[in-house]
């Protein structure tokens, strides 16, 4: 049996007098779509970001991609892919720029192939040239997730991917993700 990409062990996330993840535990199959539910305000998005190391948990522990969240931090965030809540590109340059942005970052060798690719993999191309302010709010999220799957990652962690999409655009999204987890990547989504 192969190890799980994602294991966590009693979780714990205190800000003050509340606790914000309180005994989370799970574990995820390479190759997973795992959905983590829940209200507003129930930590799922203070666990994802435990899980992308960007924030330190109080308690507990666990691994991503077989690396320990606490002392493997640094080399987690280079092989996963986080998607947040809200557009966080930006809105002056256009698909193609911010994806190049994004490529510098991830220090991809060959950022023109790459860009290509994951625009023609996410349904992009006849809109590589627009501005990302222009987008419409399904198109946004797109382009976002093609930022976060740029650099090839084997997790991808999506915090509320689609909220305020159209179904049509909701369905080609959840479409995409299962794509990818077809294809071997693991994906946590709340």
């Amino acid at each position: 049996m192969n190890a799980p990409a994602v294991l966590v062990d009693d979780l714990v996330v205190r800000f003050g007098e509340l606790t914000a993840v309180g005994g989370v535990s799970f574990a995820v199959a390479p190759g997973e779509v795992f959905g983590l539910l829940g209200p507003n305000g129930a930590g799922k998005t203070t666990t994802i970001r435990m899980l992308c190391g960007l924030l330190r948990p109080d308690g507990g522990g666990g691994t991503c991609l077989g690396m320990d969240l606490l002392s493997d931090a640094p080399r987690i965030r280079l092989q996963i892919g986080y998607m947040t809540q809200r557009f966080s590109f930006y809105g002056d340059l256009t698909v193609t720029e911010n994806l190049e942005f994004m490529a510098r970052l991830y220090q991809i060798r060959d950022r023109r192939r790459a860009i290509a690719e994951v625009l023609e993999r996410i349904g992009l191309t006849d809109r590589a040239d627009q501005l990302a302010q222009e987008l419409s709010g399904g198109w946004k999220q797109r382009m976002a997730l093609a930022a976060c799957v740029l650099h090839r990652p084997r997790l991808l962690l999506l915090d509320e991917p689609t909220a305020g999409v159209d179904a049509k655009a909701r369905r080609e999204f959840w479409d995409m993700i299962h794509e990818m987890a077809a294809d071997g990547m693991t994906v946590l989504v709340s």
